[in-house]
């Protein structure tokens, strides 16, 4: 149902015509804003009530130029039709059938309406008068030029207006009166019968006098012209005024906000509390709007949609101010940013709530007419000057003189066309119900008469229709031109010939016209004299016209280009007033320069309004003549104003040009760089070949600038770049702006603030960062002690020697959590603490690059954590600070002292027992992950190289939406320092100073140079996948310069999450070739393959920081294993050529493993393992000591890169700002001409090993009994066992049957035998399967090693029954009873506490494991136990020594010795007779057999007797 597919419903009303209908006014409704799908919603709904539309203005000409205004597009520039409308939505059955089916549109008759269902008629006066009438656009010529104003078509003078019928009911019954009466042009004062006032909606024509070559002004002086309109319209001003309300908090809101950026902008303390205060305004506004919103509940027009939209408006509000007062209290320091975007989101919701879409009174047009030709308007929104009694209700120009700009009317006033001002007004508008009109006139300047038409002299509510001022003051304004910053090239050379001309009132002037810059510095006073402003002297005090200033860029040839436009509101002094401080002299003001909607620069200057008293001019402050004769008459900014300017000297270091882009399809070939600040500049050396070498043959040049002191008002600083074509023509190729000199400015430090500095740097903890350090010695020398063996002992140095620093916190933590980390990984120590540490001793031989960085990966996720801990503590710290900052800071500073000293012992003790722990674990090496680009974490390795991007030059007004980087032309590579003249001795005669390098002191040579560049590739995460089912099939893909590698044999298979292991040695030679370029590519059987992402590294940079990151520091020096040194330049060696480049003393090694480096000891191990475990001395440790403290080295010192792997944002060109993958990686880099470095490091992805593991099953016991006996009822089981190893399921091994158990023992002595592909520092198992008969290559996984042991109940004809399970975990697991009876559940529910075993470590193992599954109430419990011996071998071991399946050969097991119950019924009946009856029943079968016996005996007795009897008795 919502949201629906259509937004909004368009209605219009046509004129129908034999060919075509026109569209007289077009209103379109939004169905956000007439429904609300929350929880407490409601279906969209309107209505009754009348919607205004607009479109252009009435003209009776064939065509109308104007007619896309009435179809609703563009702002409508006059009021066309009123319609009644209402709506609402039925959800339908939809069960029907008929309903479904049907689409065509039906139309009903309406039911009447109720006359005042849209609200009671109510009469409304409108009151206008115009102050003055400025800056009226030559064009329009110079014929009489008068306003009207409209509302409706009431005051409409080309097609009248007519009065509603007013039912007005007499006292005496309600006999209709019906009056209607068209008003005629009705300015020709006159009056209705009985004092009615009769509306007068236009000025009188006036002919315009010249202000400038582009603008007229209207000699209005002392008499303003007014305007009154009577309108009827249905009273809804409820609607109007909580629209008011809400506009009103989102106007206090917004200028709140836009305070709180200039604050962050200009770097003024606490813009938090600023925000703060904001938050408190928004909620208590909210909430006066429930108060006052809440009062017309029962209002009898009220609308369904009123009553909806209040509710949903109260609960909204209500819910804002809860959510303001909660963010008040959030609003901290560090979380400024995030909070301000939220309060962004409530000014936006504030802006949607408050447009009403339910309209009431049209808005007000007012027309500039030429000749009765209508040229220009303004719309004025009748919200925004209705009268109110409350005062948050009233519109906010409601009775205030409001300043208006003409427009164009329809699509000319759009676009460069509509950037020229029509005309300016200063008007006062009121509007308001005729019965409360009594004060109309309360806002306007005080000091005049009213003069009305002849009927309504004598009535005092009667409208005037001029103003007599009678009060005049004089005024002196002296705009100060200071300067203009970053303005829009308007030349195609990307500059500028700007000038600027200030209007006031009726006078205009113009500063001169500076040539070539697009950051003017006129430094020029304009003085407008004999300013007359009439009112009031206090009034104008406190509300001064406002000034406008546009530049314009000076054509040799045509109309100057406008350039921008920016207002002003002057300082007024009035002559009462002494000229001083706080207000006198004024400051310079930034005002932002506006060109159409978009921001083209700021202007710096200064406005003071002063009052000419009685005594004349001569009472005004001085102005000091022109100092400067050479620039004429002009007069610059007086002194006061003006910034104390000092000179400065600009040292540019030009480096090279990369990567320019073609200019008009040629390429650039002999670019240049030319630099200009303040009007002067400097230009660098030609490149005489961009394709053979970029970079500069001249490093510096420098030129002198005249800067203000406070650095806030330095202008920007262009760069442009020009290709230097045949026959000396210049192409602009880009240009850069940087606006900000602030971080290239260089203060010669102080001598006495050196010593302060230093001194603070050893308290600040920098040192107890990572050392310890004595400050006991007298020579002032600082002893940083690298011994790696007692952490504790190190920890309480630091302590001690820093009581609350943040630093040595931090440090304990990270032990502390290091421990904690070995704990875990120890799985609890318990009582198998002793065997665990020998388990957990790592083999040196084991050891990989690999373990090096899994290592580091979990180090890394510590140090994250960490952050988020102290980024939390700092947070409550911070509230802390809120909630106490009312309480005297005397106390808070108590607490403080007292709180740090406790909180160090805690750490002190913690770590305390675990230290034997820690000494008995090998230390494996690390190195460092940063999960972001190097780049990120050293500033981009603009330490003193650094980037400028080249835009394109002028920016055509079309294109202002290219982004960013559609505008890159290219790069400028270099920097600038920026230093008051002279610098101070000590520098300039430093040993070695050379003045043609100027600051830029030791910089290396930028001569082409062949690098060997080596890439690591280790892994990407979280690909984008590339084919349909999900995965992709990525391979890496490297360019540098011509070098292009394709490592496409090498694709890994179906992986979103790719280990690629590589590494790439390119030979490059900078400057050509710099940038690198990494790919992952999608391979694919069929077609191009695809891009997944790609990341670009600038080698350049890089390769000359003084972080060096050519080849990252490890942590420890050794010779030989996984942890060799890479860098073809040993420690020491790098060490010598810092101190050497850093002029620092040292270094000197001393005996006893120390090392002095300027006024720093180290100390640390000076004897070095080789391979055979020979000791030899070594000064490496030590060098490589100071090396990974180099940035506590005193001046030279910076952090140099460590070892390390990155992790860059893979992107792609297509799918720009969204992250496609992450790539792990490194680059080394080594200079051609030194030494060549070592083979690279092997990173390949590890190979996993083969090993076979055996387990035999040898007995079974307690097993849960299944079966009933057919015959006796007796429990059995016939039990097997089955294993299989975790992804190797269908590979399964079952035992034989142990038929007919009868007491769950069974016997089997089979063997298992389970190969396996096995990683050992991953813990792993590698499978390689095809996932589906169609794939076209074997996919990898990698599964925890564990084996599966099953005990199940073997059936015949049914499933057989699985009675019970025991997984166990390879690495991990419980070590086996001894016998079974002390095999219980615990060995699986309580596995931290007991010892536990690895078979990678034991290889053979044997005992008693419990079988478990879930009861019915799904707990565990115990189902049998078996008796298995696991044996592990490396598949060259199980080659050795072969075993056989089940129990063959060869190492046959012999046969269970199984009780003679154990077999298949069916299969041997006898025996299962013997066993089913003879063993129970044998001694009853015997009685029973005797019986018979006797029985048959007894038969053949009886039977025979008579035979006998008579033989006897007859033969005797």
């Amino acid at each position: 149902m919502f949201p629906p597919l259509c937004r909004r419903i368009k209605i219009q009303i046509r004129d129908s015509d034999k060919v075509n209908d026109v569209a007289i006014g077009t209103h379109f409704i939004d169905l956000r804003k007439v429904s609300n799908e929350g929880d407490k919603g409601f279906l969209p709904t309107f209505g009754p009530a009348w919607v205004n539309m607009y479109g252009s203005t009435r003209n009776y000409t064939l065509m109308d130029e104007h007619q896309e205004l009435n179809e609703g597009l563009g702002e409508g520039v006059s009021f066309r039709a009123r319609l009644l409308l209402g709506l609402a939505v039925e959800i339908l059955d939809t069960t029907n059938p008929e309903i479904n089916s049907s689409t065509e549109v039906q139309v009903e008759q309406a039911s009447a309406v109720a006359d005042n269902c849209s609200g009671k008629m109510e009469e409304f006066f409108l009151f206008g008068a115009f102050l003055e009438a400025t800056m009226i656009d030559r064009k329009i010529g110079d014929k009489p030029i008068n306003f009207e104003v409209t509302i409706g078509n009431y005051g409409n003078q080309v097609d009248g207006s007519s009065k509603p019928l007013l039912r007005r009911k007499k006292e005496g019954g309600d006999g209709d009166e019906e009056e209607s009466e068209l008003l005629q042009n009705s300015s020709d004062d006159e009056g209705g019968e009985d004092g009615e006032l009769v509306s007068v909606s236009s000025s009188q024509p006036m002919k315009p006098l010249v202000t400038d070559r582009n603008y007229f002004h209207l000699p209005y002086l002392e008499k303003k012209p007014c305007i009154y309109i009577r309108s009827w319209w249905q009273d809804q001003r409820r609607r109007l005024y909580n629209a008011n309300i809400m506009d009103k908090i989102g106007d206090k809101l917004e200028e709140g906000l836009n305070d709180v950026q200039e604050m962050i902008k200009t770097e003024k303390p606490h813009p938090e509390r600023r925000l703060r205060g904001v938050l408190e305004e928004l909620s208590s506004g909210c909430l006066r709007f429930l108060t006052l919103a809440d009062k017309d509940q029962h209002h009898s027009s009220r609308t369904r949609l009123d009553r909806e939209r209040l509710k949903s408006c109260m609960r909204e509000l209500e819910n804002m101010a809860q959510q303001a007062t909660a963010l008040r209290s959030q609003v901290k320091r560090n979380t400024m940013k995030d909070k301000l975007k939220l309060v962004q989101n409530f000014l936006q919701k504030l802006r949607f709530l408050a447009d009403e879409p339910q309209h009431t009174i049209p808005d007000v047009f007012i027309w500039m007419m030429s000749n009765n030709k209508r040229i220009a308007y303004a719309r004025i929104p009748s919200k925004d000057i209705l009268y109110s009694i409350v005062d948050e209700e009233m519109g906010k120009d409601c009775a205030k003189v409001k300043t208006v700009f003409l427009k164009l009317p329809g699509k000319r006033g759009f676009g460069p066309a509509g950037w020229t001002v029509q005309a300016k007004m200063e008007i006062y508008l009121w509007l308001g119900l005729n019965k409360q009109r009594k004060d109309f006139l309360s806002g306007l300047p005080c000091g005049f008469e009213e003069k009305k038409v002849p009927r309504g002299q004598n009535l005092p509510s009667f409208p005037p229709i001029s103003l007599l001022y009678t009060k005049k003051q004089v005024f002196q304004l002296r705009a100060h031109m200071y300067q203009a910053r970053s303005l829009f090239a308007a030349d195609s050379s990307g500059l500028s010939d700007p000038f600027a001309r200030v209007f006031f009132i009726s006078q205009s002037q113009c500063t001169e016209v500076l040539n070539e810059t697009l950051c003017p510095t006129w430094d020029q006073l304009l003085v407008f004299d004999n300013v007359e402003l009439y009112g009031e002297a206090h009034e104008m005090r406190d509300d001064p016209p406002i000034i406008v200033i546009e530049i314009y860029d000076q054509d040799t040839v045509g109309k100057a280009d406008f350039m921008g436009r920016t207002f002003a509101k002057p300082v007024v002094k009035m002559s009462d007033e002494q000229y001083c401080p706080p207000r006198f002299p004024p400051q310079l003001e930034y005002y932002q320069i506006y060109r159409g909607n978009a921001t083209a620069g700021d202007l710096l200057a200064a406005f003071e309004l002063l009052q000419i008293g009685p005594g004349g001019k001569s009472d005004l402050p001085p102005i000091d003549g022109p100092t400067d004769m050479d620039r004429g008459p002009i007069l610059p900014v007086p002194l006061g104003i003006r910034p104390v300017l000092s000179r400065y000297r600009v040292e540019i270091l030009f480096w090279g040009l990369r990567d320019l882009k073609r200019v008009n399809l040629a390429q650039v070939d002999r670019p240049r760089v030319d630099i200009e600040c303040a009007g002067k500049g400097v230009q660098s050396a030609l490149i005489q070949n961009y394709k053979k070498n970029p970079n500069f043959s001249t490093l510096v040049k420098w030129f002198e600038v005249d800067l203000p002191e406070n650095e806030l008002l330095h202008p920007p600083l262009n760069i442009r770049v020009v290709d230097c074509r045949a026959f000396g023509r210049y192409t602009l190729v880009g240009s850069h702006t940087v606006s900000s000199l602030r971080k290239f400015i260089y203060r010669p430090p102080d001598k006495k603030a050196q010593q302060w500095s230093m001194a603070a740097k050893h308290l600040n903890g920098h040192l107890a960062m990572t050392s310890r350090a004595h400050r006991s010695r007298p020579t002032g020398e600082i002893v940083v002690n690298m011994e790696p063996e007692v952490p504790i002992k190190k920890m309480d140095t630091m302590v001690k020697l820093e009581a609350n620093s943040d630093a040595v916190v931090k440090v304990d933590v990270t032990e502390e959590e290091k421990e904690k980390k070995k704990k875990k990984k120890k799985g609890g120590g318990g009582g198998g603490g002793g065997e665990e540490v020998e388990e957990e001793e790592p083999d040196e031989s084991m050891l990989d690059w690999w373990s090096k960085y899994f290592a580091s990966i979990e180090t890394m996720k510590e140090q994250l954590r960490q952050q988020e801990a102290a980024a939390a503590e700092a947070e409550e710290k911070e509230e802390l600070e809120i909630a106490e900052g009312s309480k005297a800071q005397a106390k808070n500073k108590d607490k403080d002292k007292s709180k740090a000293p406790k909180d160090d012992k805690k750490k002190k003790q913690q770590p305390g027992p675990e230290l034997p722990e820690k000494k008995s674990k090998q230390k494996i090496d690390e190195l460092k992950v940063y999960n972001k680009e190097l780049e990120a974490e050293f500033d981009n390795f603009e330490d003193w190289l650094h980037t400028f991007n080249l835009l394109r030059g002028k920016i055509g007004d079309n294109d202002d939406n290219a982004t960013e980087e559609e505008r890159i032309v290219g790069r400028f590579k270099g920097s600038m320092c920026v230093y008051k003249v002279p610098l101070p001795d000590d520098i300039t005669k430093e040993a070695g100073y050379d003045p043609t390098f100027g600051m830029f002191q030791g910089i290396p040579s930028n001569d082409p140079i062949n690098v060997l560049v080596r890439v690591y590739i280790v892994r990407a995460t979280d690909l984008h996948p590339a084919d349909i089912n999900g995965k992709a099939d990525p391979y890496i893909a490297i360019k540098l310069g011509k070098t292009d590698i394709k490592d496409k044999e090498n694709y890994i298979s179906k992986q979103l999450n790719p280990v690629f292991g590589k590494s790439f040695d390119i030979e490059a030679t900078f400057p050509m070739e710099s940038m690198l370029t990494v790919a992952v590519y999608d391979w694919d059987l069929v077609g191009t393959d695809d891009l997944i992402g790609e990341t670009k590294i600038d080698l350049e940079n890089r390769f000359y920081s003084k972080h060096r990151a050519t080849c990252g520091v490890s942590q420890t020096y050794s010779i030989h294993g996984y942890n060799t040194w890479r860098d073809p330049m040993k420690p020491s060696q790098i060490l010598s050529k810092l101190c050497k480049e850093g002029k620092v003393d040292g270094p000197h090694f001393g005996p006893g493993g120390r090392v002095k480096v300027a006024n720093r000891v180290f100390t640390g191990p000076t004897e070095i393992e080789d391979e055979n475990g020979q000791k030899k001395p070594t000064d490496e440790h030590l060098a490589l000591a100071v090396l990974r403290h180099w940035e506590d080295i005193p001046w030279a010192g910076c952090h140099l890169v460590p070892e390390h792997v990155e992790t860059r944002p893979l992107l792609n060109p297509d799918k720009p700002g969204i992250e496609q993958g992450r790539l792990e990686m490194w680059v080394d880099m080594f200079p051609m001409d030194m030494p060549a470095p070592g083979p690279a490091i092997d990173i390949s992805p590890r190979k996993p090993k083969k090993y076979e593991l055996r387990v035999i099953v040898w007995n079974t016991d307690e097993v849960i009994l299944e079966d009933d006996d057919y015959f006796t009822g007796e429990k059995s089981s016939d039990i097997f066992v089955r294993g299989w190893l975790k992804g190797q399921q269908e590979d399964k091994q079952d035992t034989d049957v142990h038929y007919h158990s009868l007491t769950g023992e069974g016997n089997f002595n089979w063997r298992y035998i389970f190969p396996f592909d096995y990683l050992m520092a991953e813990e792993k198992i590698v499978i390689s399967k095809k996932e589906s008969m169609f794939s076209w290559d074997e996919t990898e996984y990698k599964i925890p090693a564990r084996l599966t042991l099953q005990v199940w109940d073997a059936d015949h004809f049914s499933a057989d029954d699985f009675l019970g399970a025991i997984e166990l975990d390879l690495n991990r697991f419980p070590r086996g009873a001894k016998t079974s009876k002390q095999c219980s559940l615990e060995m699986v529910t309580n596995e931290a506490e007991l010892p536990m075993i690895s078979i990678f470590k034991q290889k053979r193992v044997k005992g008693w494991w419990p079988f478990v599954a879930r009861d019915e109430n799904d707990e565990l419990e115990i189902t049998g136990k078996v008796e298995a011996e696991l044996h592990l071998l490396t598949a060259e071991e199980a080659e050795k020594s072969p075993a056989g399946l089940a129990r063959n050969e060869p190492d046959p097991l012999e046969k269970p010795n199984r009780p003679d119950t154990s077999f298949i019924w069916f299969l041997n009946p006898l025996k299962s007779i013997k066993y089913l009856i003879c063993t129970r029943y044998k001694w009853l079968i015997i009685k029973i057999v005797l019986a018979l016996l006797l029985l048959i005996m007894v038969a053949l007795f009886l039977y025979s007797m008579p035979g006998y009897m008579v033989k006897k008795l007859l033969g005797a």
